[in-house]
């Protein structure tokens, strides 16, 4: 006769088959892993918003505080509330500022939109050699921006070799780093010379998921090149378009080594062609830097850049609606 050793009130667990653990047991175990799932992905995602703390939102935070104070950099400042925005507002250096960089915008960004799409259809044509004209193309993007400046230094000088050429032909020659306008035009080329193969490289991608069958119905029904690209490609792409638009809107506005290159510390004649972030540089920089008026200028050039960006979120809502 056995004796009964179960716990009065408990009743016996009830096993399953052979080597299968009793129901009660896994349950636990699974109420156990749950109870740790909410922190786990805190864990894992702890180092990197360290880094983005540390290295991005802290210094935005400090540049806001410091922006507010009259700081320089060797002697810490005192509050001095609005008045380095104040004093923007009245220096000729900052609206020349903002107009070469807005016009920088209107000058680089129509461009880097359309010709690396143009860019794209070309070298996406399986003809034998293309491959070595997209590597050609995507050649500047990997060569260094301060090389890249001091090549079409060298092309565009009194003395170089686009002069040279001009001379020899009958031609005077062109003041391509000595006139303001011309300078500004001369860093506008080298920017989109630079970032065609970069926007290309994202226009391959998008056109590599427009059905092909779509074209061959337009050519069918008798449509051109020129129909085919306005009707098929451009609303297959419009979404890339707008993220190169935005891109391109950013890097314009904050433009600062070829603009620094070819320009000179100064900002070309009388600082005509200072940017913005060059305006930066020059007011923050050195022994006796204004660290104050730096920040407030800083400031101002992330939020003109977040409206840019905005703006053209909203134009693509519009198209979309």
């Amino acid at each position: 006769m056995k004796t009964d050793t179960t716990p009065r009130g408990k009743p016996a667990a009830v096993s399953g088959p052979a080597g299968t653990p009793p129901p009660g047991t896994a349950k636990q175990r699974i109420r156990g892993i749950r109870t740790h799932l909410p922190s786990s992905p805190w864990l894992f995602l702890a180092p990197g918003l360290l880094i983005v703390a540390g290295f991005s939102l802290y210094p935005f935070l400090s540049t806001v505080v410091s922006s507010f104070t009259n700081d320089r950099t060797l002697t810490k400042g005192e509050f001095v509330g609005g008045a380095n925005y104040q004093e923007l507002i009245h220096d000729a250096m900052f609206w020349t500022g903002l107009r070469n960089s807005l016009l920088y915008v209107v000058g680089a960004v129509p461009l880097l939109v359309i010709l690396p799409l143009l860019l794209a259809m070309l070298v996406q044509r399986h003809i034998p050699g293309i491959t070595f004209f997209r590597s050609a193309f995507y050649t500047p993007v990997v060569a260094s921006v301060v090389v890249v400046g001091l090549i079409w230094v060298w092309l565009l000088d009194d003395r170089g070799l686009i002069n040279a050429v001009l001379e020899t032909v009958g031609f005077g020659k062109v003041g391509f780093l000595s006139d303001p306008w011309l300078l500004l035009l001369s860093s506008i080329g080298v920017t989109v010379w630079k970032g065609l193969g970069y926007y290309m490289i994202i226009y391959l991608a998008a056109l590599a998921n427009v059905p092909r069958e779509l074209h061959e119905a337009c050519a069918v029904d008798g449509a051109g090149a020129f129909r085919r690209f306005m009707t098929v490609t451009v609303p297959a792409v419009r979404s890339t378009m707008v993220l190169v638009a935005a891109l391109s809107s950013v890097g314009a506005f904050k433009v600062f080594s070829e603009v620094y290159l070819m320009a000179g510390p100064s900002g070309g004649p009388a600082g005509e062609d200072t940017t913005l972030v060059m305006l930066v540089q020059q007011v923050g920089t050195g022994l006796s830097g204004r660290v104050g008026y730096a920040s407030a200028l800083s400031v101002v050039v992330f939020i003109i850049t977040l409206g840019l960006m905005l703006l053209v979120m909203r134009a693509n809502r519009k198209e979309d609606a």
